[in-house]
């Protein structure tokens, strides 16, 4: 069986439900005959890299980056090589302004934020080339509750970091005392002006998780 990296206890009841089971019909013949991202094998890339007990940050954005050679399983990541989109370069901006220093991440690929235990999750985890929300409700959003919900439950306390209008509606799932919740405006382009800019998420997720004697580099 595969090695769920903790998140077993969540994976294995989700997957047998009938929206899920659906979900996958519908994303294999997605798969067959459009241009979907990210690749089918890097789908769940964000919980291989981030344990669930490890879990320290969680950066909620939309859905993945829908053109090609971008998505990687990993909100806001690219693989090494790609250009940075601008997204990924207004939230290297907002770190600078931020905490005074840049961020340590070189080119665009956050895998090193994952292995401090940053999980980089959408609210749905699929995207057709070229057609940003274009699996917005096929039932993703069930599970990435499902994901929060297993969250709120664990005891000991972590950041969350809402960034848009899809990923603020989970608020109201995060009800556990222990838990720092954070909610900003998108960092696109679109929004970044409009309250992503001078938020402050990062240098207020360390100074939270310095209490635990954390600390993410960003």
């Amino acid at each position: 069986m595969r090695d769920y990296n903790g998140w077993e206890g969540l994976f294995l009841q989700e997957f047998a439900k009938p929206y899920f089971v659906q979900l996958k019909s519908f994303l294999v013949e997605e798969y067959a005959h459009k241009h979907i991202y990210p690749p089918k094998r890097l789908i769940l890339n964000a919980f291989d890299h981030t344990a669930y007990e490890d879990v320290n940050v969680v950066i909620l954005g939309q859905d993945p980056y829908y053109n090609p050679n971008q998505a990687m399983g990993m909100s806001f990541s690219v693989p090494e090589g790609v250009e940075t989109p601008k997204s990924l370069v207004n939230i290297f901006q907002e770190i600078r302004s931020d905490t005074g220093v840049p961020t340590t991440v070189k080119g665009g690929d956050l895998t090193v934020w994952a292995e401090q235990g940053v999980l980089l999750l959408n609210t749905v985890l699929t995207v057709e080339e070229g057609k940003p929300n274009s699996h917005k409700d096929r039932g993703w959003e069930i599970f990435t509750d499902a994901v929060i919900n297993y969250l709120n439950d664990r005891p000991r306390g972590m950041v969350f970091m809402l960034w848009g209008r899809n990923a603020y509606a989970k608020k109201q799932l995060i009800t556990a005392p222990q838990h720092l919740v954070l909610t900003a405006a998108h960092p696109s382009p679109l929004s970044a002006y409009s309250g992503f800019f001078g938020c402050r998420h990062f240098s207020k997720a360390n100074e939270f998780l310095e209490a635990q004697g954390k600390h993410i580099q960003w």
